[in-house]
């Protein structure tokens, strides 16, 4: 699946669009295929403040349990409801439907530390 290059990237595999000073957030289709099927999705509180690097969420797959860090310092402000019934659209639609959390920024510059999509596809190919 190609990366998306409007997106920035986190080295802990998650991915923000940003639309001004909001985001959201989702894993990469490359940690999707590391945890196989996910099977539960234990999504963030609204309105539960983070710092980068926080773990926010939890996704549970047959094969393990990872959590979903921040991408940045945020304040998560939706979730994606419908991956309580149907958390395998993180496998089907990792970068679509299968989004995780919306978050409002606390500092946007944050996301100048975030990889571009070049600079992510080469951390996950030196991995395979």
């Amino acid at each position: 699946m190609e990366i998306p290059k409007e997106l920035k990237y986190a080295k802990t595999h998650e991915w923000i669009k940003v639309e001004k000073e909001m985001g959201t957030v989702g894993i990469t289709d490359y940690a999707q295929e590391q945890l196989t099927d996910v099977v539960f999705v234990e999504l963030p509180q609204i309105g539960k403040v983070v710092s980068k690097g926080e773990a926010v969420a939890v996704v549970e797959s047959v094969k393990s349990v990872s959590d979903i860090y921040a991408p940045v310092s945020s304040e998560v402000t939706g979730v994606n409801k419908e991956l309580e019934n149907n958390p395998g659209l993180i496998n089907k639609e990792p970068y679509g439907k299968g989004w995780i959390f919306k978050l409002k920024m606390k500092d946007p510059k944050e996301l100048d530390s975030l990889l571009s999509a070049e600079e992510y596809e080469k951390t996950v190919t030196s991995d395979r």
